[in-house]
């Protein structure tokens, strides 16, 4: 699986960490944040993570920020894109099973190393479930269509 890997100054270590351990998954990482501490607006990263994913150039994403909150905001401005905050596994399996989440978001502030690793598991881990899962996220795309 080819996963879009996105961070601004805050997450930068954590993101290695993640993209390394996506390698030791049997996955492809592709890097699409910031490789310097400096500081930089994360809008930009959940962007270009969200129309990575949204093309089809990546089968899902993982975005990393401070809180993970800003950077998912973001990545949600783009059309198709389900992107949910997930400070602990069971919220990572579950917005894949229940909302087809295509992105990930934590955030190194909040979250430990060990504990991103859980969640990025749990993520890759889970299957849509379908049924009436698919309506109701059907529901929440019919609302890009509104604006």
């Amino acid at each position: 699986m080819k996963i879009a890997i996105g961070n601004d100054h805050a997450a930068l270590d954590l993101k290695w960490e993640i993209a390394d351990y996506i390698k030791e998954l049997g996955h492809e990482a592709v890097n699409f944040g910031t490789d310097t501490p400096e500081s930089c607006d994360y809008p930009v990263f959940g962007e270009k993570v969200a129309r990575a994913v949204a093309a089809g150039e990546a089968d899902c994403g993982i975005l990393i920020c401070g809180t993970g909150v800003g950077i998912s905001l973001a990545a949600n401005k783009v059309n198709g894109i389900r992107c949910a905050v997930c400070s602990e596994p069971v919220t990572a399996r579950l917005v894949k099973q229940h909302n087809n989440a295509n992105i990930i978001a934590f955030g190194a502030r909040i979250v430990g190393s060990e504990t991103a690793k859980e969640i990025v598991k749990a993520y890759l881990d889970a299957e849509f479930l379908g049924g009436r899962h698919a309506e109701r996220v059907a529901m929440i795309m019919e609302l890009e269509k509104k604006d």
